[in-house]
């Protein structure tokens, strides 16, 4: 694999309509700067052994965000990422009740895990690190865990409820499928995961999208239906559902049938093709997958 911190990538013809599309306002130099540093970060993490993962995930993550200032997630408003999160809470309510245990795992600032707190009796946000957390607003019956990445330390049987946003395709794939069988071993009999992650079909989603036809950022694998449907169910998942949501409201579940025949379908397309009927597509591959244990 060609290192992109030796060469000048090449922008796809229509990386501007990309750029508009996801509200990225940096300059094309600025682009290629974030894309080189996070790939050639990105590499490292794909190229290193289980036990290397455990310190670089929050370093590596630490040195690009450090690197730049400009960093789509450093300049967003923190009171709109905030409105998006609990304009969220409506899907995740009706798996909750007042005596559940609520897990957030890849919490960020925990925010949502937060909201969520006011809705149980128990919530716990897990993460690499806490430096996005504001322990002084934390709710009395919210705690943090630190993670290594797969683990999460809790008791086999403890939770009702899991959740996660954006945070699988970000694991190494030799590291997924440990951590579901972490999340399954603490989820208590029937408890459910919630996990939305990018659909492969639509992207790359991370900063690679600008150039290449696959993720080659942090996004270090990012999956399909028929990918996830599998490794749930490699990791112990008696069962899978596809909800399909637009705009934070729920549209139903549709038949995996009809989800993977689509991917079918759009999978055959060549890239250039696929471009334009991506955001008709986009509500249907948005991946949002619910497992039950």
């Amino acid at each position: 694999m060609a290192d992109a911190g030796h060469f000048e990538p090449k922008f796809k013809p229509y990386y501007r309509s990309l750029q508009k599309a996801a509200g990225d306002q940096r300059t094309p130099e600025r682009i290629v700067a974030h894309y080189q540093l996070e790939r050639r970060l990105a590499d490292r993490l794909r190229q290193s052994t289980r036990e290397e993962r455990a310190a670089l995930y929050p370093r590596l993550y630490g040195e690009l965000f450090d690197a730049l200032p400009d960093h789509p997630q450093r300049t967003r408003n923190p009171a709109a990422v905030a409105s998006r999160r609990q304009k969220k809470l409506p899907l995740l309510l009706p798996y909750v009740h007042g005596r559940s245990v609520y897990l957030e795992i890849g919490c960020g600032d925990a925010t949502m895990a937060f909201a969520m707190a006011a809705k149980v009796a128990r919530a716990y946000g897990l993460d690499v690190t806490d430096a996005l957390v504001d322990h002084s607003a934390a709710p009395r019956n919210f705690a943090f865990l630190r993670s290594s990445g797969v683990d999460v330390p809790l008791l086999a049987d403890s939770v009702d409820f899991a959740y996660s946003n954006q945070l699988m395709e970000h694991l190494h794939g030799d590291d997924v499928e440990d951590q579901l069988r972490e999340i399954f071993r603490v989820l208590k009999p029937g408890g459910r995961y919630y996990c939305t992650t990018p659909n492969r079909v639509t992207g790359p989603h991370d900063v690679s999208r600008y150039f290449d036809d696959t993720a080659t950022g942090f996004h270090l694998r990012e999956y399909d239906y028929r990918m996830i449907r599998e490794t749930f169910g490699r990791a112990g998942f008696s069962q899978v559902r596809f909800p399909v949501t637009v705009r934070n409201r729920s549209l139903g579940t549709p038949p995996y049938p009809i989800l993977r025949g689509i991917e079918i379908g759009l999978l055959g397309l060549p890239p250039s093709v696929r471009r334009h009927v991506v955001p008709f597509a986009q509500f249907l591959m948005g991946i949002n997958a619910v497992a039950t244990k």
